[in-house]
């Protein structure tokens, strides 16, 4: 019996064709000698002078008491500590990077979805959560937390490992640490702290400070731990030893479950609800002004006139009224949960909790449409490709 043809069409969705790569022509070799002629003539020509590396903080001296700090607070070797932040580079892209976007700059739910729920990531996702089915289950078995909201949070966060970072982490810490662009909110002293913990994670783990890669903020492998919870929640989930984010799937998997757990992740809660915002401004002000804080009761929601759908009239728990904005568009509107709460501990943003929401979704959605497919025609599931 062939697959229905809304199974069909649903794995349809997240195929992508691969363009081929452009021929080469006989009538084009004359053109591409001469062209060849005259890049060999190009080498001739004086280098252009070398971009001068990242200056080195070498034996800056804030940086010598901080090693000297670090290494007796955490009975790290003290010549080690001093020597790898010698080693570390000032890099002026992590100062800009870590700056907030121009003021004025619109915020776009649908534009910001459309950048993660899209058919190649979906793919992806549906490719990372079929060979980690195994590890995703016993997550929901040990801390409750569905493999859906696992697979959309390391889908965003770092597209299943393709985008974990270029910045060496010795460097983008020690930069925040203590060079933190003015202009902004200083946060050198959580830096500070990050940057120990990467130093006592780096020497746990075997591993070499100046090799660790990630993000400009100091972000570590698939699910983008920063140090500190690389330190205090991340998971040797495949009992092999070692703790490793960087390119094991499962690592990533149990650590993230965990990780959602540790702040408060219930089980069986719901992460939203759809709802109908107030239609009166100051109601509609009231309700929004706790922002991403559960406050209200769906009693609550009821009597300032914001209509939940069923499920959120039964939910037991309080709930955020949750403004997504839509550029020059109308706004969307949620009800976020404590669950979602938690979401937002990962990343303090609701626009980045919908977004794993969404991902994870739309992965399930065609993990059921192919397992559909499956079901109609093994024979089709089975067959080489």
């Amino acid at each position: 019996m062939p697959a229905p043809k809304s199974a069909l069409a649903s794995i349809a969705l997240i195929v992508l064709a691969l363009a081929a790569p452009p021929a080469v022509h006989a009538a084009d070799k004359p053109a591409r000698k001469a062209t060849a002629a005259k890049h060999a003539a190009a080498k001739k020509k004086p280098k252009a002078k070398a971009v001068a590396a990242a200056p080195l903080y070498g034996e800056r001296e804030d940086l010598r008491r901080f090693a000297a700090e670090v290494a007796e607070r955490r009975g790290l070797d003290a010549d080690w500590v001093a020597a790898q932040l010698a080693q570390a580079r000032r890099l002026d892209s992590v100062q800009r990077l870590v700056m907030p976007p121009p003021a004025g700059t619109a915020k776009d739910w649908a534009a910001y979805r459309a950048r993660f729920v899209e058919p190649r990531r979906i793919a992806a996702g549906l490719a990372f959560w079929q060979d980690h089915e195994d590890a995703l289950a016993r997550a929901q078995a040990r801390w409750g937390v569905p493999p859906e909201i696992v697979v959309g949070i390391i889908g965003v966060e770092t597209f299943y490992g393709r985008i974990t970072g270029r910045f060496r982490i010795v460097d983008a810490l020690a930069t925040l640490a203590f060079d933190f662009p003015t202009g902004r909110s200083d946060r050198s002293p959580f830096f500070r702290r990050e940057l120990e913990e990467f130093l006592v994670w780096s020497e746990r783990e075997g591993r070499d400070p100046q090799e660790v890669r990630g993000s400009f903020a100091g972000a570590i492998g698939l699910p983008q731990f920063m140090p500190s919870n690389l330190n205090r929640l991340a998971v040797d989930f495949d009992g092999d030893g070692h703790v490793d984010l960087g390119g094991n799937g499962v690592d990533a998997v149990g650590s993230v479950a965990n990780f959602l757990s540790a702040h408060g992740w219930q089980p069986g809660q719901a992460t939203t609800h759809a709802v109908a915002p107030p239609v009166d401004t100051a109601a509609r002000a009231r309700l929004l002004a706790p922002d991403i804080e559960p406050s209200f009761t769906p009693a609550e929601f009821a009597a300032a006139d914001a209509e939940l759908d069923a499920a959120g009239r039964a939910e037991t728990g309080k709930l955020a009224l949750v403004e997504l904005q839509n550029g020059a568009a109308a706004p969307s509107y949620v009800a976020g949960t404590a669950n979602f709460r938690v979401l937002t501990r990962y990343n303090a943003s609701a626009y980045y909790a919908m977004a794993v929401i969404a991902l994870g979704d739309a992965v399930a959605q065609a993990r059921a449409a192919t397992r559909a497919a499956a079901a109609a025609d093994p024979a089709a599931s089975a067959a080489p490709r």
